[in-house]
C-alpha cells in the first residue's frame, strides 16, 4: 500500500477559512468563560461564597471533581482562581489574534489543552452554578480544535469530520430529546410557550412571543427539520454539506437574537462552520459556486489535481499519523453517546467519563407552560429610607403587583438579566454568561429549597457587598434592609393593546404583565450584628 497516495485524501486543504473561525471564535469563547468566572465566581462558589469550593473540595475526591486546585502546593483562594482566569485569558487572546496558528504544526495543541485544563478545573469545582451543558460543550470543543493545527499544515479530513460528527451529538441530539419529551414538541405547540418561558428572555423575546400562530407552528417543524436532518447532511459531499451548516448556523442566529443561552449558540455556529468549505465561502462572497465535492476526490484520487497545479496537498506523515491515532481514541470515547443518541431512555447533557470527553448534550426535553419569577424585596423604615409611609407588615399587591407601601418601605432588589421591572425591556447578554440570573429561573421552578438560595437571601438580608456586585442597582444604596421578604409572580409579556393603554393613560408602557403574587419568604431581619 503507497502511503504517499493516501496521504491527500486525508487532506482538507478547502476548509483553511473554517479553521481560522472555529480556532479563533472558540479562543473567544474561552476568552469570554474565563472573565465570567474571575467576575463571578469568588461571589458565588469562593471562599465566602454562596457554596464554597475549598468546602467542596475537602468533601470530594479527585476522582468525583478533578482539579488543579487540590494540588496541595495550590489549594484554592480566590486569588488563585483569579489567577488561573487570568492565565486563562492571555491564552485565550494568543488564540484570537492567532500566535499559536502562527507557528509549528503542533503549537495550537498545547494552547488549547492548557485552556482545557484551566477551564476544567474551574468548571469542575463550580456546583450547581456550573451544571450547564454548554460548560462541558466548551470544554470538549477546547480539547479539540487544537488538533486542526496551525497554518502550516492543511486541516485533516479526520478532524473536520470528528467536528461534525460532534455537531450531530449537539443537535440531533437536542432533537431527539425533543421529540422523546415534552408531547409539546411532538404537536408543534412548544413555540407558543418557549419564548415566554425561556429562562432569560432578550429583546425580540416579546415580539417571538406575539407573532401568530401559524408563525410558532412553523417555528417548531422547522427546528424539526434542522437538528433531525441537516446534521447528517454535513457528511455528504459539498455544496450539500455547506448548505446544511447554513441552515444550522441561521437557525442558531435565530436563537441567538431571541435569547440568552450564554456561548451556546455561538459555540455551535462554530462547530457548524466545519461543514462549510473555502469555496463555499467564496461564493457567499460573490465568487463562482463551489464544485461538486466528488470531482474533488476523483481528482485527489487519480492525481489530475496534484499534476495541474504542480502542488503537493499530502499532509506530513508524522501529523497524519497523530490526528488519525486521536481520532481514533475519540471515536472510542464517543461510543456512549452514539448509543445513547439512540436509546428510549436517551440521557441528556450527560458525561460518560472523567474528563468530560464524548458528552451527550441536548435542551428543552420539557416545555413551561406559565412563567414564575422570584422577586426579592428589602425594607427600610421610612425615616432611613426617605419621605413617605411605609408598612414593614404591608403585602396587599395592587393589580401590577406591587404594594401599597409607596416610595419608602419595601423595595424590589434588581437583577442583571432576569425579569423583574414590568417596565425593562429583556437586555442581550449573551454570551456573556450571568450564573445567578440564570439559577433564579430555576430557583421558581422548585431550586428555592437547595441551600445555595437560601444563602443569597441572607447574603442580601446583610448587605453583602460581593453579591450586590454581581445584582443591578441597590436599592438602599449598600444599606442592609431592616427587613427582607420574597414573592413570586406570574409574568407575562404585555400584549400591544396594554402597551398602547398604558401610552394613553400617561403611564410608562409595560413590557411584562405580573399577577398572583405568593409569598415564599415572610419578612426576615437576615442584618448581622
Amino acid at each position: 500500500m503507497d502511503i504517499a497516495a493516501v496521504l491527500p485524501l486525508l487532506t482538507a486543504e478547502d476548509y483553511t477559512i473554517s479553521r481560522e473561525i472555529i480556532q479563533r471564535g472558540f479562543g473567544a469563547l474561552f476568552l469570554i468563560a474565563f472573565a465570567s468566572a474571575f467576575n463571578q465566581f469568588p461571589a458565588l462558589l469562593g471562599e465566602r461564597g454562596l457554596t464554597p469550593a475549598p468546602r467542596f473540595i475537602a468533601l470530594t475526591t479527585a476522582a468525583q471533581a478533578p482539579t488543579l486546585f487540590r494540588w496541595t502546593r495550590f489549594p484554592y483562594s480566590d486569588a488563585r482562581l483569579r489567577l488561573v482566569t487570568v492565565i486563562g485569558m492571555v491564552l485565550a487572546a494568543s488564540a484570537i489574534i492567532g500566535l499559536p496558528q502562527a507557528g509549528p504544526a503542533w503549537a495550537p495543541i498545547p494552547v488549547f489543552l492548557a485552556m482545557w485544563a484551566l477551564y476544567f478545573s474551574i468548571s469542575s469545582i463550580g456546583q450547581r452554578f456550573y451544571g450547564f451543558g454548554w460548560e462541558s460543550l466548551l470544554l470538549e470543543a477546547g480539547f479539540l480544535v487544537g488538533f486542526l493545527g496551525s497554518h502550516e499544515v492543511a486541516p485533516s479530513l479526520l478532524m473536520i469530520l470528528l467536528l461534525r460528527w460532534f455537531v450531530v451529538r449537539v443537535e440531533f441530539g437536542a432533537g431527539m430529546i425533543k421529540m422523546r419529551g415534552d408531547s409539546s414538541w411532538r404537536d408543534l405547540t412548544a413555540m407558543d410557550y418557549h419564548h415566554q418561558t425561556q429562562p432569560m428572555p432578550g429583546p425580540l423575546s416579546r415580539l417571538a412571543h406575539l407573532m401568530p400562530t401559524w408563525w410558532h407552528r412553523s417555528e417548531t417543524l422547522g427546528s424539526h427539520i434542522v437538528q433531525l436532518i441537516a446534521p447528517w447532511l454535513l457528511f455528504l459531499p459539498q455544496p450539500i454539506a455547506s448548505f446544511a451548516a447554513a441552515a444550522i448556523i441561521i437557525t442558531q442566529l435565530a436563537l441567538v437574537v431571541s435569547g440568552n443561552y450564554a456561548w451556546l449558540n455561538w459555540a455551535t455556529i462554530l462547530l457548524a462552520c466545519s461543514g462549510i468549505s473555502d469555496s463555499f465561502f467564496r461564493w457567499i462572497a460573490g465568487g463562482p459556486f463551489p464544485e461538486w465535492g466528488w470531482n474533488s476526490v476523483i481528482d485527489t484520487v487519480t492525481g489530475a489535481e496534484a499534476a495541474g497545479s504542480g502542488q503537493q496537498t499530502a499532509l506530513p506523515l508524522w501529523w497524519a499519523i497523530l490526528i488519525a491515532v486521536f481520532v481514533a481514541w475519540q471515536a472510542w470515547l464517543n461510543v456512549p453517546a452514539l448509543r445513547n443518541l439512540f436509546s428510549p431512555t436517551q440521557l441528556m447533557n450527560a458525561s460518560f467519563n472523567r474528563w468530560g470527553l464524548g458528552n451527550a448534550y441536548g435542551a428543552f426535553g420539557s416545555m413551561t407552560e406559565t412563567r414564575d419569577e422570584i422577586i426579592v424585596e428589602g425594607w427600610i423604615a421610612p425615616d432611613e429610607a426617605g419621605s413617605g409611609e411605609g408598612d414593614p407588615d404591608e403585602s396587599s399587591p395592587g393589580e401590577d403587583g406591587g404594594t401599597a407601601g409607596g416610595a419608602a418601605g419595601w423595595r424590589e432588589y434588581r437583577f442583571k438579566g432576569k425579569p423583574g421591572d414590568v417596565e425593562r425591556i429583556s437586555p442581550l447578554i449573551a454570551p456573556y454568561h450571568l450564573r445567578l440570573d440564570w439559577l433564579m429561573w430555576f430557583a421558581a421552578l422548585g431550586d428555592y429549597r437547595q441551600a445555595w438560595f437560601s444563602r443569597l437571601i441572607e447574603r442580601i438580608g446583610s448587605g453583602d457587598e460581593q453579591i450586590r456586585r454581581l445584582m443591578g442597582p441597590d436599592p438602599f444604596d449598600g444599606r442592609a434592609p431592616e427587613l427582607v421578604r420574597v414573592r413570586v409572580f406570574t409574568y407575562r409579556y404585555a400584549t400591544r393593546a396594554e402597551r398602547r393603554a398604558a401610552a394613553a393613560a400617561g403611564a410608562g408602557r409595560p413590557w411584562w404583565v405580573r399577577s398572583n403574587p405568593r409569598i415564599l419568604v415572610r419578612p426576615t431581619d437576615l442584618r448581622v450584628d
